[in-house]
């Protein structure tokens, strides 16, 4: 299992926590046809949901995709193909307890990599959605894709305290992470009024969005 840690890492210090530079999408990993981004591994593809015109702008790897805008959009997919080691562990733990291990283990720990006083807010297995998923809702101080916003907007000096939804599942042999910002929670600084149970609903609603967007290029199956 060796090679999971270095790839998880990699994918989450630099893409899902990396801001792209404003409408970069000239070398992709991926292909872009129509408004469209197709993944390389060629697992899905989705419609772009970011705007040049907005200063949109996308960034990959092999295994993730950024795409991010100038005003409230910071959206990624990760996708990792299972080996051995992974679908032992999902067939040994279980779904549900398999997705929490994951997330902690591999995603979480890679948060706090760069921003060691990052923490789970709140998380919740939702068995009805792509076979099973999970949920988690995450706090990252001082890891705002938007701080330049912050700073912009003459902000105080403290680091904005991000919050990110996740949604992590399973599907035809790779591990799925889809994580986006709640952008307005840093950019509308004073004005920002939305209860914890206002913000969890926007981020589902928007990780919902994403997910029902996503094209599987194979037929579903439980890996």
């Amino acid at each position: 299992m060796r090679w999971l840690p270095l790839v998880v890492g990699s994918l989450l210090a630099g893409s899902l926590l990396a801001q792209p530079p404003p409408g970069s999408s000239a070398g992709l990993a991926g292909r872009v046809e129509n408004r469209v981004y197709f993944s390389p591994s060629g697992t899905y593809h989705i419609p772009i949901p970011v705007l040049p015109e907005l200063g949109g702008s996308i960034n990959d790897t092999p295994n993730v995709v950024t795409f991010q805008d100038q005003f409230n959009v910071h959206v990624s997919i990760g996708t990792f193909p299972m080996d051995a080691t992974q679908r032992w562990e999902l067939a040994t733990r279980g779904r549900k307890d398999y997705l929490v291990y994951f997330f902690d283990n591999f995603v979480l720990a890679d948060f706090r990599r760069l921003f060691p006083d990052t923490r789970i807010e709140s998380a919740r297995y939702v068995p009805g959605v792509m076979n099973g998923c999970l949920i988690a809702y995450t706090l990252l101080p001082g890891g705002s894709m938007f701080s330049d916003r912050h700073a912009v907007l003459g902000a105080d000096t403290n680091p904005p305290v991000a919050k990110r939804g996740n949604l992590i599942f399973v599907r035809n042999g790779y591990i799925y992470i889809i994580s986006t910002e709640l952008a307005e929670r840093v950019i509308e600084r004073s004005s920002y009024r939305k209860s914890t149970e206002e913000e969890d609903a926007i981020l589902r609603q928007r990780l919902s969005d994403i997910l029902e967007k996503l094209q599987f290029a194979q037929p579903a199956s439980d890996s």
